[in-house]
């Protein structure tokens, strides 16, 4: 006999809350369906990470014209080089941005600084950390009660890393790293695969107690120290939102699983095979963007500094790791192999932006890449160098967007070239002012919807997309 959650007390469900339960408003047939609002209102949000920085040969430099990052002209007047040519069908769609950072880390060394690409915060090189929320999941808090999983944080590596060394791009509201998933087959199963039949019989016969939990915490509050009042209510706060899961869990947990044809993925799949591995992951992320399974998904490409499997992706393109890419840029051909490298993951890239843009959005006139926003990008652009990240805005036209450009505000002469030796570019004097990455960022979500007028150091909206 079913266990129907609908009927059971609230305060009887805090523990066993991780089992993913809930399923996609539009395999329902429910009243949840109605909660969801229209296909016109769905807006989704991607964001990818590079790690490592970009070919940034100079100007004199012959490898300069075929294997600089960024493209050559600017606004609608631009041409693409090898490391993004495999993006130029989709030129109407994208935008592509110069001379954005974040204050706080301009004068950190590039490696330190994936923490942050979506935060902004002051990580900081060393000693106290402290993280605050990414964009991604600021849009989830505001859409993701509408979707079976708020956010899908994905990332070559898994897990969530060190302090300055994320596997991660993902941050809850406290700064804590969100675990990131990289294991295809666990991916898969949690978007379309039911925990086990015992799921509800467990979550309806948890022995919580939240009320009385939040009753004794109001009482023992007044006797703790400050510190130990913030690490008290840090510690309720993830209660609560583990009772929110729980509270969706039970509004979903008797709709059927969405269908998807699986023949073509292959879930066993291990960076023994990086291309097919990156093609993979991408597929996932299609496959849950096309089922409404969630609308927000983060996935790191790489870790920082060559730690991780993340480094052999250049295997897949004949190199042995990827990091050294970078670090050989002063060797004979040295542009070519890592512009070669940025050329595959373009390729990969899109290749998903294809899959969006050929499939009609469920439910709606247009296509999917039309109602979703993609940022694609890194938070070091030359040898280590924490300034002028280069992105790639892409899709989101229904919001608002407008492409087909190359917005550079970085200046006639940003830093670049090999390094040799000596002082990083990253140590040198700032000799440009970036824009604040966060002015994008509140954009950004005031187009999704939510609404807001700053997140982290921004200092105004940046409306020229």
């Amino acid at each position: 006999m079913p266990t129907h959650l609908q009927t059971l007390d609230r305060r009887r469900f805090l523990r066993g809350t991780g089992i993913a339960l809930a399923l996609p408003w539009l395999e329902c047939t429910s009243a949840i369906s109605n909660e969801s609002g229209s296909a016109k209102s769905r807006k989704r949000l991607a964001c990818f990470y590079q790690p490592d920085g970009v070919p940034m040969p100079l100007p004199e430099d012959p490898a300069y014209t075929d294997w600089s990052w960024f493209p050559h002209g600017g606004g609608k007047d631009f041409k693409f080089t090898k490391c993004l040519d495999p993006l130029a069908p989709y030129r109407d769609d994208l935008t592509i941005l110069s001379g954005f950072s974040h204050p706080a880390s301009r004068a950190i060394h590039g490696h330190s600084n994936a923490d942050q690409f979506l935060t902004g915060a002051a990580t900081g090189p060393a000693g106290t950390y402290q993280n605050s929320i990414s964009i991604d999941q600021e849009y989830a808090a505001h859409i993701g009660d509408q979707t079976r999983i708020a956010s899908l944080v994905l990332s070559t590596d898994g897990g969530i890393g060190t302090p300055r060394g994320a596997h991660t791009l993902s941050f809850n509201r406290s700064g804590r790293a969100m675990q990131a998933e990289h294991r295809p087959k666990r991916i898969f199963d949690k978007l379309f695969v039911k925990s086990d039949q015992q799921a509800a019989h467990r979550l309806a016969l948890s022995n919580s107690a939240l009320d009385d939990l939040m009753a004794d915490a109001r009482d023992l509050r007044h006797r703790l120290s400050q510190h130990d009042q913030r690490a008290l209510d840090e510690y309720l706060h993830s209660v609560r939102e583990a009772e929110l899961k729980v509270e969706k869990a039970k509004r979903w947990m008797d709709i059927p699983l969405p269908q998807v044809d699986t023949d073509h993925l292959k879930l066993d799949i291990t960076m023994d095979d990086p291309r097919g591995y990156l093609q993979t992951i991408f597929e996932l992320i299609f496959l849950a963007f096309q089922t409404d399974s969630t609308r927000t998904v983060t996935y790191q490409l790489g870790r920082e500094n060559g730690i991780g499997v993340s480094d052999y992706l250049a295997r897949a393109v004949g190199f042995s790791l990827t990091h050294q890419l970078s670090h050989e840029t002063k060797d004979p051909g040295g542009w070519k192999n890592f512009g070669t490298y940025c050329n595959f993951i373009s390729e990969e890239y899109a290749r998903f932006i294809s899959r969006l843009k050929d499939t009609p959005e469920p439910g709606e006139t247009g296509n999917m890449l039309d109602n979703t926003l993609l940022l694609f990008g890194s938070a070091s652009s030359a040898f280590h160098l924490s300034r002028n990240y280069p992105l790639i805005l892409t899709g989101g036209k229904n919001m608002g967007f407008r492409h087909g450009q190359y917005l550079n505000y970085a200046g006639q002469n940003p830093q670049g070239g090999a390094w040799s030796g000596g002082q990083e570019p990253w140590q040198k004097e700032v000799a440009h002012e970036d824009i604040p990455l966060a002015n994008l960022f509140v954009t950004m979500l005031q187009r999704l919807g939510v609404e807001t007028e700053q997140f982290a150091d921004s200092t105004d909206t940046f409306d020229e997309v």
